[in-house]
């Protein structure tokens, strides 16, 4: 479906400004609790970690604070899921200095739903840039297969949105091929429309495969979302379609475009579904009860799983079934990224197949 190069060192490779999560037990709000589940994340590693966790190599490009505990536990956290690592060792600066950043998130239960709130304040991963990487080196002496850029690492800062340009001329000069997942944030995109647009609209040019939900193409990219159809979501695929089409018809370079379809009855019981465009030939996955732990990290799940099935070569209903299956698999772990035991497991959630395996 999409030729990638056969000699590469790694599979993937990502930029990502990596954090830590903070999650109240058994579903409860972060005000009520006074205990809490610590775990790495990053939106870009949760992707990387379905390829990692099945076998693929898998390069992270970050920064890390000199000297910090919390360093060192990102460092053994990605050690743990498989994945290489490099990027600059920054000193903190004293304690209003460089850290790295704190996701503060519930998991939501029943009726009411998750709430995030984000502390970036000095993040560490702002400060990413070209200069940081032998880029030359990266993807020319050792090569890479796919480049995976985030709308969240692209717009973080005006530093790392140059570095995500620069990526992707990088990996197009060198023959990688390039994903972008959209990932529009509002608070990131405040006061910096015409600078992140022209930014995004770049990569996008160059991508081979891009990834959004319809608020995603809109506020990105401008492009108009889906009409209203009927009620629920499975009555507004053909909506979303056309959507995808009006992006082909401003994104011609890409070979693959994907968005993914939600529908949330309660916060532990979702509507899991997907669009997949390759060519003339589409994969409708009509959404599908899920039932849901934590469904932060769902949509990375179904990037990751659709990745790997493109490195695997797979034709484009097998990519997206994948995809599916792991964006469902991460919404019932308690970290927000999926963690495959094997490719079977993964199939078995497609399959409907919940039966204990001995």
């Amino acid at each position: 479906m999409i030729d990638l190069k056969q000699d590469a060192k790694y599979a993937m490779v990502l930029p990502t400004s990596m954090g830590l999560r903070l999650t109240p037990g058994h579903g409860q709000p972060f005000h009520c609790s006074d205990t809490f589940r610590l775990q790495v994340t990053s939106a870009e590693s949760n992707v990387g970690s379905v390829a990692s966790y099945l076998g693929l190599n898998v390069k992270v490009l970050t920064a890390f604070v000199k000297g910090s505990p919390v360093s060192r536990l990102i460092r053994d956290n990605l050690g743990h899921r498989g994945m290489s690592f490099e990027g600059p060792e920054l000193e903190q600066g004293g304690p209003w200095g460089f850290r790295h950043q704190i996701n503060m998130a519930d998991s939501g239960a029943g009726p009411r739903g998750p709430r995030v709130a984000n502390d970036r304040a000095g993040e560490v991963g702002r400060e990413l840039s070209a200069e940081h990487f032998g880029l030359d080196r990266i993807f020319g002496q050792e090569g890479a297969q796919l480049v995976h850029l985030s709308g969240l690492i692209a717009a973080l800062s005006p530093k790392t949105s140059r570095f995500c340009v620069e990526l992707a001329r990088k990996a197009k000069d060198s023959g990688t091929r390039i994903a972008f997942d959209l990932n529009h944030r509002a608070s990131f995109w405040e006061g910096r429309d015409k600078e992140l647009r022209e930014a995004f609209t770049e990569i996008a040019s160059l991508a081979d495969i891009l990834i959004g939900n319809e608020e995603d193409f809109q506020l990105c990219l401008g492009i108009e979302g889906p009409e209203a159809g009927g009620q629920g979501i499975a009555a507004k695929i053909d909506g979303f379609k056309q959507m995808i089409g009006r992006v082909k018809a401003q994104f011609p370079g890409a070979s693959l475009y994907a968005t993914t379809l939600r529908e949330v009855e309660s916060a532990n019981a979702h509507y899991w579904g997907a669009v997949v465009n390759a060519g003339d030939d589409w994969e409708v996955i009509e959404p599908r009860a899920i039932g849901v732990v934590d469904r932060i990290g769902g949509g990375d799940g179904f990037v990751g799983g659709l990745l790997y099935g493109v490195l695997k070569g797979w034709p484009l209903d097998k990519c997206s079934q994948f995809a599916w299956a792991s964006g469902a698999l991460a919404a019932t772990l308690l970290t927000d990224y999926a963690q495959p035991a094997d490719e079977e497991q993964v199939w078995s959630i497609w399959e409907g197949n919940a039966r204990v395996r001995r």
